[in-house]
């Protein structure tokens, strides 16, 4: 890792080196959404030392009228050419952390959030790895659901139309220093995935805005148009965000035990007990619009919608909350637990503070881990879940509201500014949704009524 006076030589260097012109300073309101400063090379060394000041008052969850100035701080570790704009006078980024402006972090920073929480666990000796699944879908246009294709899992031309599309932001990920694992069709028409292999949490948070950009960028690119919606097709799978994550001491992974049956250690199962304890409050977070529980829709089935609306964990069952993927002896660094819940319309920065948060809880307090479900949780009966403890995730966005209201780990996480002004954002998105007279009501009552 270089240092910052390092890092900043480097920037300028390669700069100079590939004919930059622009410079995208990037960072995101509390909602996930990317936010974008221009600046030209010129003022890229002032940049780089003082930062950008902007107005936050016009961000989401920043700040009020009377407080508003704030500074993009550019982080020069970040730095990437943007391979989607010209190749002569071209365009770089570089993401940003948010300060005060007395040179103090700025508690409503998403990234500052993440940071924290990876404090706290480097604290306790831990580095916190992901590696998410990204679930999309492309569609015709951004008006109305319709799809390209009516593949499957897997499939491949013909019916899977969009492979030069993934081909090409593989590519584009991969030239931008983003390492790609898998990329395929998925379950749904017009569904597909690319999973990003593991890094560190941060790197990985700034991959995940990077990635969903670019898979827009090359769809527009193609004529057509890509979305992280949740939920855009009724009768079809929704899109998920599986978390593979794990933690390690230097360069050990702690989730792993040699000596155990499932090679799982006793660190990975508090890991787990602690997820699942507080799987329900930090849903909020994992799954934040309205248009997500469409997705965690309890009754769907095994065979339904496929997304886990029951907190359990199993070494194979895909329904589960948590799956632990079976791994060979001796990969160690391949012993992960998967995390079903969130999806790709998340903040990465808050889901991954969310989860690191709730795991350590659990690490921290010793908690129990329950036995993992011998059977599939959507054969169980109400009777049988209730006698193994097995709980479900909120139905609604106001469900999740109110767990999350109440959640002491969720507010020591986010801290003040964030919690509160995330509750707040989310009651106005209820409110506003329902008043809402949606197509279905008008097609089934209004013929009858």
């Amino acid at each position: 890792m270089l240092e910052r006076d390092e890092a900043r030589e480097y920037v300028l260097e390669m700069a100079r080196q590939h004919d930059v012109k622009f410079v995208r300073l990037w960072f995101t309101d509390i909602l996930g959404q990317l936010k974008s400063i221009n600046i030209t090379v010129e003022e890229l060394p002032e940049a780089l030392e003082d930062g950008v000041s902007f107005d936050g008052s016009s961000i989401e969850g920043f700040a009020r009228a009377d407080e508003s100035d704030m500074i993009a701080m550019p982080d020069p570790t970040t730095f990437a050419l943007l391979p989607w704009r010209p190749q002569q006078k071209r365009v770089a980024r570089l993401f940003c952390d948010v300060l005060l402006p007395s040179g103090e972090p700025f508690e409503g920073d998403p990234r500052y959030v993440l940071k924290r929480n990876l404090k706290r666990a480097a604290d306790l000796g831990y580095t916190f790895y992901v590696g998410p699944e990204l679930e999309f879908f492309y569609f015709q246009g951004p008006d109305a659901p319709n799809v390209l294709d009516r593949g499957g899992y897997f499939d491949l031309t013909p019916l899977d139309e969009a492979t030069d599309l993934r081909r090409d932001t593989v590519l584009m990920l991969e030239e931008m220093g983003i390492a790609v694992e898998h990329s395929h069709h998925e379950g749904a028409p017009s569904q597909h995935e690319i999973d990003l292999h593991y890094a560190d949490a941060l790197t990985m948070a700034d991959s995940v805005m990077t990635a969903r950009l670019v898979v827009k960028e090359v769809a527009m690119k193609h004529g057509v148009y890509a979305t992280f919606m949740p939920k855009p097709l009724s009768d079809e799978n929704g899109s998920g965000m599986h978390i593979n994550q794990s933690l390690f001491r230097g360069e050990r992974n702690a989730f792993y035990d040699p000596n155990d049956p499932q090679r799982l250690s006793a660190v990975a199962r508090a890991y787990i007990g602690g997820l699942l304890r507080h799987a329900p409050e930090i849903t909020l977070v994992t799954n934040q619009w309205v248009n997500s529980y469409k997705r965690l829709v309890r009754g769907s089935g095994p065979l339904g919608f496929e997304a886990p609306v029951y907190v359990s964990w199993s070494f194979r069952n895909r329904a589960d909350l948590i799956r632990v993927p079976e791994v060979k002896a001796g990969k160690e660094q391949a012993v992960r637990i998967e995390y079903r819940a969130p999806d790709p319309a998340c903040n990465p920065y808050l889901a991954f503070a969310a989860m690191l948060a709730a795991g350590l809880e659990g690490i921290e307090r010793e908690y129990p881990c329950p036995a993992p479900a011998d059977k599939s949780v959507y054969e169980m009966t109400d009777e049988e879940r209730e006698e193994r403890g097995i709980t479900h995730l909120p139905g609604s966005l106001w469900e999740a509201i109110q767990l999350a209201e109440r959640s002491q780990l969720l507010r020591r996480c986010l801290g003040e500014h964030v919690f509160h002004t995330l509750v707040q954002n989310k009651k106005i998105e209820w409110g506003e949704y329902r008043r809402q007279v949606t197509d279905y009501e008008v097609r089934r009552y209004l013929p009858i009524l």
